[in-house]
């Protein structure tokens, strides 16, 4: 068996040769392991692409996880600097804002002053909800905006053209034998980073019919993309939902504001296509 056939047996439950082997690496692991830049890793397609081909190798690994959107090719117009520092990168860019990029974790997104932008609970309109990238280049925004564009996209045309560009590199390098998949956050995680933890666990005990008409919304933006992801050819998709495991919310929670969701979205993607779907979450439920 390829590593694909492999991986695409277990997937459907079938009995492969042995058991596959996959794993998805830290960001913070990519940076340190791949050879490549930092930066490149996390502000092209392309870096991010390559990483995660060289230490599929370097692991044999049989599947491949791309779990960041594409990016911008011309992010380096919204670039004013570079400064290196001990054990970091930051960016500065030209509208006073600043990513700081460490060696060995995740990137994060900072306005000129050293805070972080989160809408209030009480200022969102469901309807004018989709999806929510925690991974952007830039801090998420309400209403959201891809990247440094200053006005949100139409639902119908949501995603940008280069958003799916890394699924459909690792296609174009080891489709053929190694089983790939993609990533869409489930509607309660897109919530939680919203409005930051605290904030989302308020609001499902202060207006929890708002906070379900708001995954509603999350939904239809997560089942477009996974269907999107399923078309380009990724072997299995995966619903992201950390924030459901570990006791953060109860198991009565989970089933008003999590199971019936992420439900929509696997519905919506094997309505037209033959595509496992599975979900992470960060522990046990409840």
């Amino acid at each position: 068996m390829t590593s694909k056939s492999r991986l695409n047996t277990a997937m459907r439950l079938g009995i492969p040769d042995r058991v596959p082997v996959m794993c998805q690496l830290s960001i913070g692991h990519y940076f340190l392991q791949a050879g490549i830049d930092p930066l490149e890793i996390w502000f092209t397609s392309e870096g991010f692409a390559a990483a995660l081909h060289t230490l599929q190798q370097r692991y044999r690994f049989d599947g491949i996880l791309v779990n960041l959107p594409g990016r911008d090719p011309q992010w380096q117009r919204h670039l004013l600097a570079v400064e290196k520092h001990a054990g970091e990168t930051r960016m500065r860019w030209r509208n006073g804002n600043y990513t700081v990029v460490p060696d060995d974790d995740n990137p994060h997104y900072y306005q000129a002053d050293g805070s972080r932008y989160f809408p209030e609970f009480d200022d969102i309109d469901p309807e004018q909800l989709y999806y929510i990238e925690p991974w952007d280049l830039t801090d998420i925004t309400y209403p959201y905006t891809w990247g440094f564009e200053e006005a949100p996209r139409p639902f119908d045309d949501f995603f940008p053209d280069y958003h799916l560009d890394p699924l459909k590199r690792v296609l174009e390098i080891c489709g053929d034998t190694v089983s790939v998949h993609a990533e869409v956050f489930s509607p309660w995680s897109q919530f939680m980073d919203l409005l930051n933890y605290e904030n989302a666990l308020i609001a499902i005990l202060d207006d929890p019919e708002k906070v379900k008409a708001c995954l509603e919304r999350l939904t239809a933006g997560a089942a477009d993309l996974a269907r999107r992801q399923a078309a380009a050819g990724a072997d299995a998709l995966l619903i992201s939902s950390a924030f459901a495991g570990a006791g953060l919310i109860s198991r009565e929670h989970y089933r008003q504001f999590v199971l019936p969701y992420e439900r929509e979205i696997v519905q919506a993607v094997q309505r037209d296509y033959d595509v496992p779907v599975y979900t992470h979450t960060c522990g046990s439920i409840g």
